[in-house]
């Protein structure tokens, strides 16, 4: 991708490679080059643990290159098709099309015409029977892929189940496909060999008059159901340690291990619950060892402790407390991003607000007790009460709670109870200090596959409406704030939940029409969608129907491992208001999953734990006070970095490098770091002026040499010097800063005539990019000088961006003017602050 379109569009820094712990390989070296795709974008993509461990398990390999794609931003989007670009992989810059197979994560129904856009600008054809052997395989994955149809007519074949074993297997069998010449249907009859692969085209559907399913018929040779693949012993699987460290903010902007895979609570709505059996837990130890490595290659300041319902977790007290014990000095923050009701102690709780509180998020799903019985929640109004008014005495001052509507058998009655619990979990923090608050959150119930209540009808969007409406105002007279989840989206998420293959000329319909980003408010337009329902026929109410329990499902032949019949009689029990046990601890409900050989729960069962301690932590109450001031420099992709993003990036960088820093003191300490004004993204730098402030001192040549080795690529310390401590901020420091840009061909050949005339001017009015448009502005008034030398324009400034004098002395609107190459040279220090020799 070339550096004018990064210059033209919202955060490039998604689009950068070169981050911290990505690895590229040159494609020449390897056998197998797999570009693992996320169908939505980068800040979203960069949170998801599944993808991080594939990276890193494969290439872990010296036979494969594993590279990154996400989807791109609708700006980009415009801009590659503008220029005839293609989308390419981060590490490389190849394009998709020169990879030998593209694995796509199908993490939520919406992200479906993302898939389908980024074959289409990778110059790839989306559907299966157009593509050929010059073509890559198409690989899909995740929890999505537990119902493949909608998507089966633009895939090769689907990983069903943990990826971690299998995907390795399908490149072993895409190498020796290669090796013995094998033709791209013979590879895909062999990869149907694989437990856990499913290869569409060789399943034929056939239906009945009133579009049911009449049968689902497999091709000689392949398997009539797949079973779901299973990594049976999570504890020695392997985990990243030194995980890619973007440049910007992702959703999840921090260290974060799986503790745990699988749950059995047995929610009855709960797609995850049932398709990530048995519970399989890491011990302690290997949990320790993990956050000390990742925030050791990172230099994060949180952790999270990942699982479906982390509070679940057999040891998580003598966990909390280990790592507690290890990191609390170094500032270092644990967060529980899934809880339940219940299992989460007080004690706990003391150990997580040590450092900083993180969110305090609850989930009773359910208003009333009669309703939570029926989805087999398993948690009491009295539990959930108890927690909330521990959690507010203990600091917290907000408690996020999430409910769904249209939950089989809801009533009016049952909505009530939602904002009746809501006002009673607010007045439990009533008299701490700072006050107490709740938010509420619902989305609509959608019956997902391989559940008890896959059968279930979904409520449609004016029922929806109506609902969100009903709590709004409860909640508002009760002075509560609700957040929902779009009515037409859910929609849209329940026809692909259940869908058939059918949908696949509604997705293509879709795309046609630019849906893009259906699951982000700003992008989503029904009005897009509707027109494609009416093109292709599709009623989506169909597809949200009460299903017949002897009806044909468009997944019946995925075997997630557990048989139909144990989900029916969980359908029965729901009714009967039944609650299942949580089998981990108490007797087999007999879900069929199980060996209780290799494939059983496996719980941690040792409590000791000894992390290894990081060196001497900074302290924000240290007697010492030692300064000292770097002079950066930023280039290449680097500057494409903005500023906010690079002081992120460089307080890693100081945490990575183990310096003695000096924090703030209060309730959330930050590093003592002070950094220049911003330069503005594009630009380079020779001149970037930062202190660091550290509570014993440090020989300069020590801090280039270990601050040099975690920067990431692009940035470096030319120099550096100790300064007095009560020295003024690089910001209050410095008088000017140098400018060289380097002039276009077509400069004006009057250009050193406009600069005598600009500094004799009293006011020159320029035009200055802000969001939204461009404003009239005096360019005069911080310019201290202009040169002008051979195919270069010098400009000194007292403070501001050089861009709209450049563009205005060089007759350029401002976007264009972005194109220019501008690097600040030197900065000129006040009197007596000057500690470098430029």
């Amino acid at each position: 991708m070339n550096d004018k379109i990064l210059n033209r569009v919202q955060k490039s820094s998604r689009y950068l490679g070169a981050e911290l712990g990505s690895r590229p390989k040159d494609p020449r070296t390897v056998d197998i080059s797999l570009a693992l795709a996320f169908p939505d974008v980068y800040e979203i993509g960069m949170s998801h643990i599944g993808f991080a461990i594939l990276y890193s398990l494969l290439n872990d390999l010296d036979w494969i290159a594993a590279e990154r794609v996400y989807a791109p931003w609708p700006d980009l989007e415009a801009e590659l098709r503008a220029a005839g670009e293609p989308l390419r992989a981060l590490e490389s810059q190849r394009p998709l099309s020169d990879f030998d197979l593209i694995g796509f994560t199908l993490q939520y129904e919406l992200s479906y015409s993302n898939l389908l856009n980024m074959l289409d600008l990778a110059g790839i054809p989306r559907r299966r029977e157009q593509r050929d052997a010059s073509h890559p395989l198409i690989m899909v994955g995740g929890p999505c892929a537990f119902n493949p149809e909608p998507l089966a007519d633009f895939y090769d074949f689907a990983v069903i189940g943990d990826g971690e074993e299998a995907v390795v297997e399908v490149c072993e069998r895409v190498r020796q496909g290669r090796n013995e010449g094998w033709s791209r249907e013979t590879l895909l009859l062999r990869l149907a060999d694989i437990d856990g692969v499913y290869v569409p085209s060789l399943y034929r559907v056939s239906y009945h008059e009133d579009g049911r399913i009449a049968a689902l018929t497999a091709a000689p040779g392949a398997p009539q159901r797949v079973r779901r693949r299973f990594l049976t012993d999570l504890e020695n699987a392997p985990y990243p340690t030194a995980p890619i460290v973007p440049f910007m903010n992702t959703v999840h902007n921090r260290v974060a291990v799986e503790v745990a895979r699988g749950c059995t609570r047995g929610c009855r709505f709960c797609q995850a619950g049932y398709i990530y059996r048995p519970v399989r837990e890491r011990s302690p130890q290997r949990i320790a060892d993990i956050v000390d490595e990742s925030l050791r290659h990172s230099g994060y300041s949180e952790v999270s402790l990942l699982s479906l319902s982390t509070g679940d977790y057999s040891r998580l007290e003598p966990l909390l407390k280990g790592l507690m014990g290890c990191h609390e000095a170094g500032q270092v923050a644990i967060s529980l991003p899934s809880l339940r009701v219940g299992s989460l102690s007080a004690e706990m709780m003391e150990e997580i607000k040590k450092v900083r509180k993180t969110g305090f998020t609850l989930a009773p799903e359910a208003g009333s007790e009669r309703l939570r019985e029926v989805i087999n929640k398993g948690i009491s109004e009295a539990d959930l009460l108890a927690a909330t008014e521990a959690a507010y005495a203990l600091g917290w001052r907000v408690i996020k709670l999430y409910f769904m509507i249209g939950l089989p058998t809801e009533t009016d009655e049952d909505r009530r109870g939602i904002i009746e619990l809501a006002a009673r979990v607010k007045r439990t923090g009533r008299g701490t200090e700072g006050g107490a608050d709740a938010n509420v959150s619902v989305s609509t119930f959608v019956p997902k596959p391989h559940t008890p209540f896959q059968w279930e009808a979904q409520i449609g969007v004016e029922e929806t409406l109506a609902r969100q409406n009903q709590l709004r105002e409860g909640l508002k007279k009760r002075k509560l704030r609700l957040k929902y989840h779009e009515a037409r989206m859910s929609l849209l998420e329940g026809v692909f939940a259940r869908g058939d293959r059918r949908l696949g000329r509604l997705l293509e319909a879709a795309v046609e029409a630019s849906c893009r980003f259906d699951g982000w408010g700003e992008h989503f337009d029904f009005s897009r969608w509707q027109q494609a329902f009416a093109a292709t026929g599709i009623d989506p109410h169909w597809y949200l129907r009460q299903r017949d329990e002897e009806e044909i499902l468009p997944w019946d032949h995925i075997d997630c491992g557990i048989p139909k019949s144990f989900f029916l009689a969980e359908r029965r029990r729901s009714i009967q208001g039944d609650y299942t046990a949580d089998c981990r601890h108490g007797d087999c409900h007999g879900c069929g999953l199980c060996d209780f050989d290799s494939l059983r729960v496996r719980l941690s069962e040792r409590d000791e734990l000894t992390p290894p301690r990081l060196p001497a932590a900074p302290s924000p109450v240290a007697d010492g006070r030692f300064k000292i001031r770097l002079r950066l420099r930023k280039e290449g992709r680097a500057r494409f970095v903005s500023h906010l993003e690079f002081m992120t990036a460089f307080h890693r960088a100081v945490r990575r490098a183990q310096l003695p820093i000096r924090y703030s003191e209060g309730f959330h300490p930050t590093p003592k770091i002070s950094l220049p004004d911003a330069l503005p993204t594009g630009f380079c730098s020779d001149a970037e002026i930062i202190d660091l402030e550290l509570f014993r001192p440090l020989p300069a040549e020590r801090i280039i040499v270990d601050l040099n080795r975690q920067l990431p690529p692009g940035f470096e310390i030319l120099a550096a010097a100790a300064v007095a401590w009560k020295t003024p901020s690089p910001s209050a420091s410095i008088e000017s800063s140098r400018y060289r840009v380097e002039l276009p061909a077509d400069a004006p050949a009057d250009l050193a005539g406009r600069c005598a005339d600009f500094l004799a001017a009293e006011e020159v009015i320029g035009r200055r990019q802000k969001k939204g448009g461009t404003i009239e502005v005096d360019l005069r008034p911080p310019v201290i000088e202009l040169a002008l030398r051979e195919q270069t324009l010098w400009i000194t400034l007292r403070k501001g961006s050089p861009l709209p004098v450049a563009a205005h002395l060089l007759g350029l609107p401002p976007e264009a003017a972005r194109d220019l190459e501008i690097r600040k040279v030197e900065v000129r220090m006040r009197d007596g602050l000057d500690c470098f020799s430029n």
